[in-house]
Order: C-alpha cells, then sequence, then structure tokens
C-alpha cells in the first residue's frame, strides 16, 4: 500500500505517484490535436497548452510536429509564432491524396525522435491517438521512460492507451486549454516562462 511519508494513514492519489516526473518531452500530433479541437468544439491556446502538459515539471523540449501548406500564409504565421513560443515545429509539405485531400504523416518522425532522445528526459508526453505510435511508446517504455498519453477518447486507439503508463482525456482539461474570448486588439505576448500563465490569459 502506498502512504504518504509524513501520514502512514493517508492513501496517495495517483496525481501524487506520478507528480515526480523529472524531465518532460512533450510529443505533439499537430494534425490530431486539431481534430480533437474540433469535436470538442474548442480552439487550442497553445500557451496554456504547454503550461498544462509540462505541470511545473522540467521540460526538455516541446516537438509539434505538422503537414504544411507552402501556400498558406497565415498556417506560416500560426507555425512562426510556435517556434518563438517554446516549440519546436517539424514540418512535412502537405501531399494530394486522389480524393482530393491533402495529408502529411508523422508518425515516423515522432518516433524517431522520441527514441533518439531516450537517455535526455524521464517522462515523455504525447500528444496523439495514433494508434501506430504504440510501438514506439512501448520501445521507450522498455528503456525506462515513463509515457503519458493525452488526447480524446473517441480518437485514440486502446492499443496506444495500453502501453501508456498514464492516460489523459481532453475532454477532461479543455477548460484548461482553450482559447478564451479577447478584446479586439488583444495580441499575444511571447512566454516570458514555462508554467507561467500569462495573467489576462487566466481571466
Amino acid at each position: 500500500m502506498l502512504t504518504h511519508p509524513e501520514n502512514n494513514n493517508t492513501i496517495l492519489t495517483p496525481d501524487q505517484v506520478l507528480e515526480n516526473r523529472g524531465r518532460v518531452a512533450i510529443f505533439i500530433d499537430g494534425s490530431n490535436l486539431f481534430y480533437a479541437a474540433l469535436q470538442l468544439g474548442i480552439e487550442i491556446d497553445y500557451t496554456k497548452l504547454l503550461c498544462r502538459l509540462t505541470a511545473g515539471s522540467r521540460l526538455l523540449r516541446s516537438f509539434f510536429y505538422t503537414g504544411v501548406d507552402p501556400t498558406n500564409e497565415k498556417q506560416q504565421g500560426f507555425l512562426l509564432w510556435m517556434r518563438r513560443n517554446g516549440y519546436r515545429v517539424i514540418s512535412k509539405e502537405l501531399v494530394q491524396l486522389p480524393d482530393g485531400s491533402k495529408k502529411a504523416n508523422l508518425d515516423v518522425e515522432i518516433a524517431v525522435d522520441m527514441m533518439a532522445l531516450v537517455g535526455s528526459y524521464d517522462t515523455a508526453v504525447l500528444v496523439s491517438g495514433d494508434g501506430d505510435l504504440a510501438y514506439a511508446v512501448d520501445a521507450v517504455s522498455y528503456r525506462g521512460v515513463r509515457v503519458e498519453v493525452v488526447s480524446l477518447r473517441s480518437m485514440t486507439s486502446d492499443s496506444l492507451i495500453n502501453v501508456a503508463d498514464r492516460y489523459i482525456d481532453l475532454e477532461t482539461i479543455k477548460e484548461d486549454i482553450q482559447k478564451t474570448p479577447r478584446h479586439p486588439n488583444y495580441t499575444y505576448r511571447p512566454l516570458s516562462g514555462i508554467g507561467m500563465v500569462d495573467e489576462q490569459q487566466s481571466r
């Protein structure tokens, strides 16, 4: 039985057991998160997201993987903002599919980075529900890494949840990571430090 060192009669909660996460590396599947946000009916505040996923732990690096359309100026502006506000953006040009849709699969890039950095981080936070990543998660787990999977349950493969040490449904943290209404003249300001949310964003 797990007990608190100051009170042998108090059982620790799962959150207390996991709060010593060590160095954290975050791996975000941009496309998966985008569609999850659509399902939830929210717009992600990426400053809040980074703070929520880091949760006061020491952040090694936060990767954001996404397909890009070079002709989309709005997207280019968004990715520039991401690079300047705590994210390492890994991108791949979108490929046109036979049905007319465009897609870029970055599963390999996510898996390679997770493996390559083993030894530099203690906890991996994977924001994706893609079951194709289950093998990579299992592999880094065997190398001593604790893996937290964060995604929308309806878009998450059981195989990914089964190999993770902890699963967090985006539905349960959406209030912490969504954008709140802004004044018309509001503009983002760069992060002054990881773990601190802009006061205006909490109002």
